[in-house]
């Protein structure tokens, strides 16, 4: 076992031309260093990986362990979490030091992954808040009983296909903009509309939409309003705008304003039942599902259930 208060860290290599993985990881060390921590650091080899290095470092007593990534490996480190007993979650504190292809969770905090040390100045000093997350619950095409949880959002439809699109184009380019543009594009060769059917709070909407995206934070810009922390989600549903007002809304989007659209209908539920068409792209935390729910799933949120550490 582990001495107490020592870090167990899973670093995530990020891809991308001009990423050095190695230098990363020791500019990461060298901080730690500087800062006096007591931290074992482990390297995921592969993005399913991390789930099992949570369970190891667990298993072996750490306490605090730090996610060096993204959205998608934060991810996979809550829904471990959501598997253990809440006595023995509430033992565990998650943080992150951001180094992914998407850092949206980190960003709603303030934290930066061009400012290394500041994050582990404010990792160290350890101020820690109790913070909700999201869940869908599912049924796939094997007729298997699933669930999945997430920090930032569901999101389904047309900006699934460009959260999907945009985490490949950042493995090339390094910028936000250039890869969300390039997304974007892509998409205006791809279908645009989807036939779904949502049961938010008392109002019922079957129609084609473009999106929908349910956030339990900020939700890539598309639920700007949306905290962690107030046990609801914030829904925002886009009908099928014609091609000018999809490209204003593309700009909204990209600026955290796409609550001013004119075809955005924003909600805050604690709950959505949703049922949509076969085919219909879903990601969650920016990774594409692995095929569509099959018949009604639900969007609901979990209050309090996750120890992170957040900026002091």
């Amino acid at each position: 076992m582990v001495e107490e208060g020592r870090w167990g860290i899973i670093y995530c290599p990020k891809g991308g031309l001009l990423i050095n993985p190695v230098k990363r990881w020791e500019q990461a060390e060298r901080c730690l260093q500087e800062h006096n921590i007591q931290y074992d650091m482990v390297q995921s080899e592969n993005p399913r990986s991390v789930e099992r290095l949570v369970r190891m470092l667990i298993g072996n007593g750490y306490k605090t362990i730090i996610i060096y990534g993204g959205d998608s490996a934060l991810n996979d480190a809550v829904n471990y979490l959501m598997l253990l007993e809440p006595e023995e979650r509430e033992r565990i504190t998650l943080g992150v030091i951001p180094n992914g292809v998407l850092n949206d969770f980190a960003h709603f905090w303030g934290f930066d992954e061009s400012r290394l040390e500041q994050t582990v100045g404010w990792l160290k000093q350890k101020r820690v808040r109790r913070i909700d997350i999201g869940c869908i619950r599912y049924e796939n095409r094997k007729n298997e009983r699933c669930r999945r949880y997430f920090l930032n959002c569901v999101n389904i439809g047309m900006v699934a296909s460009i959260m999907s699109l945009r985490r490949r184009m950042r493995h090339l380019f390094i910028s936000r903009t250039v890869s969300f543009l390039l997304s974007c594009f892509l998409l205006l060769f791809q279908r645009m509309d989807y036939m779904m059917s949502l049961k938010i709070n008392t109002d019922s909407i079957k129609r084609r939409l473009m999106t929908v995206c349910i956030g339990n934070a900020q939700g890539y810009g598309q639920t700007p309003n949306a905290v962690p922390y107030n046990g609801l989600l914030d829904v925002s549903i886009v009908s099928q705008p014609k091609m000018l007002q999809a490209m204003e809304g593309m700009y909204l989007l990209m600026r955290d304003k796409i609550l001013n659209h004119r075809s955005v209908m924003p909600y805050r539920t604690a709950e959505m039942n949703a049922q949509i068409a076969t085919h219909t792209p879903v990601s969650i935390d920016g990774r594409l599902l692995n095929g569509t729910p099959v018949g009604t799933f639900t969007v609901s949120v979990e209050k309090e259930v996750i120890n992170f550490i957040i900026p002091s």
